[in-house]
């Protein structure tokens, strides 16, 4: 079993920035794939950033590449997602995911999800 806390979401204006963090607990050592995940009302759930924790190696949606960048403090079991530069397109609620594999790691298919992290970008 793994449990995911989100926090860091909030209220920005456009061209703002935030960091969302997500902390990790329990079966962590078998689960090295953490990622982000957005949903905005009406639309599918979104693959944002992954990393996998054992190397460092980071995958990202286009849609944000350049704009976010995805972290981890290994001690901590906290991985970070940076977000810079944020659009109102960007508003949705954001998910912590793990899973023991980052192949495919946009299709959604982790083990273990957090509650989310609301992120409004205003106009």
């Amino acid at each position: 079993q793994v449990q995911l806390v989100e926090s860091g979401g909030g209220s920005v204006q456009a061209g703002g920035s935030l960091r969302l963090s997500c902390v990790a607990s329990g079966d962590t050592y078998s689960h090295n794939c953490m990622g982000w995940f957005r949903q905005a009302p009406g639309k599918e759930r979104e693959g944002v950033a992954a990393i996998y924790t054992g190397e460092g190696v980071t995958y990202y949606a286009d849609s944000v590449k350049d704009r976010f960048t995805i972290s981890q403090d290994y001690a901590k079991n906290t991985v970070y997602l940076q977000m810079n530069s944020l659009q109102p397109e960007d508003t949705a609620m954001y998910y912590c995911a793990a899973d023991v594999s980052c192949i495919g790691w946009n299709d959604g298919s982790y083990n273990y999800w957090g509650q989310g992290t609301q992120v409004t970008v205003s106009s």
